[in-house]
């Protein structure tokens, strides 16, 4: 009887594994800690901010391989001037998001001459030159590989926004003040040349870093509005009679409340886009980065030039939204093992989910490509974790933001969204803590007057299992969709991440990997492991902020 039972058994399991359906269990076998239940409340009645559809936005960087910091040169070929466009899994990464917003700039945009047609010195790129201010000369794009760039950004089905030159014409005081007008006729020549081929920009951006005190360089408030302007009338005069016209958007800098309220007060028509740059986390060479992420109160000071600039465009009566033009967490390229692992997934989503609560449309993180930062790795084009958490949020969160808490412990951060893919809603849980599991009930009401938070025996330790959904099945009002995000082996600065409980890698084609959930009863709590990220997709939670139509 008990082999009948066996064989029984062991036909129901087959059967099981044949509709695609796997059961893990916690990668942290054995080990125990205290485990913590709390209640995530959102607010419901209406949202308190609205991004883009596709809020998540990647960038491309001018910099040479010859570009060093703290003796090491991370970025290889990764510069507009020479990354390889045929890699396929630069196409299958881009094309994943469908559409990617990409932000091509940086630090050297107002060094590149744009080819035209009569020049009379050839179109080279950035010689090194270390009496210059970044270490490099003037560099030259191609009209060939301005060519090459539009090609594959249709083919991919990019957004593409591009960083002109704002210093042209210009020189540079000892101070560090830009002397002079913009001479925008190169700038002039370039948007001609991309309208005359039929190439499609989503938006035109003036300078990098030029705002405030500057980055080696600095134009004062009322200048730039009046280079906006002119740029705005190129524009307007350029995209004459077309129904869609390319965004103005600038300064590309860090935030200064007095230059930045001057900036938009001068520009009332003329910017649709107001970008400020975010390296919150300091050097790239700063041995506390990690300690940095994993600490709640250090993530929360993050929130400020959000929620200033949100003020100043509130208060000033603009029509121009936010973005976050560029960040990268830590400057000089980021950090090797730190800012390409698992654990920058704690600071990137963290500040998608900050960003995007107060009303920032856009998010471009420092890089695509390029540096220790980027989404990809630079000699080999392979995803890093961040790419798989930008990936996640792009389908799953939708861009009405709910207000979001969570008191159990301050380890926990929680951000909720109106769900992409359904009239419910999608929810992002980021636990801090190394050694503490907590278990999430959401309501969309006040909590009970004890906090609904209780310390549970440490031998009651949770075993998640991670049954994937079978491919023709869908989840109904008594389930939801989980994704758990964990780093190989428990290891913090692993560059390789698991999707409940399997890495996720590339297939022999260069595709990216299809990202299954997994389903659990609504009876349950969400299991969040220590030192783990989840999403959860909740179908029948539905509430007014929600509603379509």
């Amino acid at each position: 009887m008990s082999f009948v039972f066996k064989l029984l058994f062991l036909c129901f399991w087959l059967y099981w594994m044949s509709q695609g359906s796997v059961f893990v269990t916690s990668q942290r076998r054995g080990w125990s800690g205290n485990v913590i239940s709390g209640t995530v409340v959102i607010n419901g009645t209406a949202s308190i901010g609205k991004t883009d559809d596709n809020f998540i936005c990647a960038t491309l960087d001018w910099w040479p391989p010859e570009k060093c910091d703290y003796g090491t040169c991370s970025w290889g070929r990764a510069s507009l001037l020479n990354l390889d466009l045929a890699n396929p899994i630069l196409l299958n990464a881009i094309k994943a998001f469908s559409p990617l917003k990409i932000r091509m700039g940086g630090t050297l945009q107002d060094n590149v001459i744009y080819e035209t047609k009569g020049d009379k010195n050839p179109c080279v790129p950035f010689p090194k030159n270390s009496s210059e201010i970044f270490g490099f000369s003037k560099g030259c794009l191609p009209m060939s590989r301005w060519d090459e760039l539009n090609i594959f950004f249709k083919k991919a089905g990019a957004m593409v926004v591009f960083g002109l030159n704002a210093l042209s014409g210009r020189t540079i005081g000892p101070d560090g003040s830009a002397i002079g007008a913009w001479n925008s006729s190169n700038a002039e020549s370039l948007i001609r040349y991309t309208v005359n081929k039929g190439y499609t920009i989503y938006g035109w951006e003036l300078g990098n870093e030029l705002c405030g005190s500057g980055v080696g360089v600095r134009v004062s408030a009322d200048r730039y509005a009046s280079d906006v302007n002119s740029l705005q009338n190129i524009v307007q005069n350029i995209y004459k009679g077309f129904e869609v016209k390319p965004l103005v958007i600038a300064p590309g800098g860090f935030f200064d409340a007095n230059w930045f309220t001057e900036f938009v007060k001068e520009t009332p028509k003329s910017l649709q886009v107001v970008t400020q740059h975010i390296y919150n986390l300091g050097a790239g060479n700063d041995n506390q980065l990690t300690n940095k992420i994993l600490d709640p109160s250090y993530l929360d000071g993050g929130n400020q030039p959000f929620g200033d600039l949100q003020a100043i465009l509130k208060n000033s009566g603009t029509s121009a939204v936010a973005w976050v033009g560029e960040a990268g967490g830590a400057y000089n390229s980021g950090q090797n093992l730190v800012s390409n692992s698992f654990v920058y997934s704690f600071w990137y989503l963290d500040q998608l989910g900050m960003a995007s609560s107060y009303d920032t449309k856009t998010y471009c993180r420092q890089t695509l490509i390029g540096g220790n930062y980027g989404l990809l790795d630079t000699a080999t084009f392979v995803p890093h974790p961040d790419y798989y958490s930008a990936l996640l949020w792009h389908r799953l969160m939708g861009s009405n933001v709910l207000s979001t808490s969570f008191s159990g412990t301050r380890n926990l951060r929680a951000y909720a969204h109106c769900s992409k893919q359904s009239q419910g809603i999608a929810l992002l849980l980021i636990n801090l803590s190394a050694n503490t599991t907590v278990q999430v009930r959401v309501s969309t009401e006040s909590p009970a007057s004890n906090g609904d938070l209780r310390l549970q025996q440490e031998d009651q330790t949770p075993r998640i299992n991670f049954a994937t959904m079978p491919r023709n099945s869908k989840s109904n009002g008594n389930t939801r969709e989980e994704y758990h995000l964990t780093a190989k082996d428990g290891n913090l600065h692993s560059k390789i991440v698991l999707l409940n409980g399997k890495v996720l890698s590339l297939n022999s084609s260069g595709g990216i990997p299809s990202m299954d959930p997994v389903n659990r009863s609504m009876l349950d709590p969400i299991t969040v492991a220590p030192f783990s990220v989840v999403f959860s997709h909740i179908p029948s939670i539905r509430i007014p902020a929600c509603k379509q139509g």
